[in-house]
């Protein structure tokens, strides 16, 4: 299989790309703003003379929330112009085949700029497979985590660092926050089993929503870490509770394997051994909201 991937020094991108590489698939493009190309101009490029493609991976979109609730105009040119330049390089160049990432906060009762633009990608693939016949696969992952130099302010990277820094845990929401997290190989796993299909959409999770306060306490007790746990003023919060339906994937073979407490572990050694990655990692979550001490009567 020949690919074109957009967002490959990412968490997702990195590890995808990595796979497919092991298994024999030939890269013909790669794209990544950290290397001086943007997928916002994408639309009239070509590829590389004498080459063809069967299918693109577009991984390089925003991800974080926060930042698109303060800035809606992030999402809006990032994502939805993303996928746009992204479908008109597949037309243009007769790729047959694209695999998008949309979010499973799609399926909550959330509404913000960051899920609106989601959305909308999901909508135009759709529109592009049923105007020029570029099949799709949609995907909507849950809180994917593990270990990665993106300094891409995430979660579970932001507990594990700050913690192993004795810095405050911030949750985005209240105690009853919920989310169902995924490692990073299982949705890899995930994509890889979904390659065979077309024109589907995929919740990819890890079947396992937890509090977001219990995953910050196993991380504090994994790195006996004194740090303290802040919360969002719950007030500002957005809906806090994240379950996926993952039985369309799992009628294809998917059965997610790392728990939790296991990927923590994983990620904690990693950051360990990459002092660099640990030391120029930052929160970005002060950038947007004001914390509160976590009360006594919430422990």
């Amino acid at each position: 299989m020949r690919y074109v991937i957009t967002g490959h020094l990412g968490l997702i991108g990195e590890a995808l790309k990595e796979r497919l590489d092991s298994e024999g698939h030939e890269c013909v493009l790669a794209i990544d703003k950290r290397e001086g190309h943007d997928v916002l101009n994408l639309e009239n490029k070509s590829l590389p003379q004498g080459k063809t493609a069967d299918i693109l991976f577009h991984f390089a979109a925003k991800c974080k929330i926060n930042e698109a609730v303060a800035n809606p105009s992030i999402p809006h040119m990032n994502n939805t112009h993303g996928i746009f330049s992204v479908l008109e390089f597949c037309r243009k160049n007769n790729i047959r085949k694209i695999v998008v990432p949309s979010t499973s906060r799609i399926l909550s009762k959330e509404r913000n700029p960051y899920v609106a633009s989601k959305v909308y990608v999901e909508e135009l693939v759709k529109s592009y497979h049923d105007c020029y016949g570029i099949d799709y696969i949609i995907l909507r992952p849950s809180t994917v985590y593990g270990p990665c130099f993106d300094k891409t302010s995430r979660l579970m990277s932001n507990f594990i660092v700050n913690s192993l820094k004795d810095e405050p845990l911030k949750i985005y929401g209240n105690v009853e926050k919920t989310l169902d997290f995924t490692y990073i190989d299982d949705f890899i796993e995930g994509v890889m089993l979904t390659l065979n299909t077309k024109n589907k959409i995929y919740n990819i999770s890890g079947e396992e929503e937890l509090r977001v306060i219990d995953v910050a306490r196993e991380i504090l007790k994994q790195t006996n870490s004194p740090s303290k746990i802040l919360f969002l003023d719950p007030e500002k919060a957005q809906p806090q509770k994240v379950k996926v339906n993952t039985n369309e994937i799992k009628a294809i073979g998917y059965s997610p394997k790392i728990k939790v407490s296991e990927g923590i572990s994983k990620m904690i050694s990693w950051y360990k051994t990459n002092k660099e990655a640990l030391l120029s990692y930052k929160d970005e979550g002060e950038k947007y909201y004001n914390f509160i001490p976590e009360k006594e009567s919430l422990k």
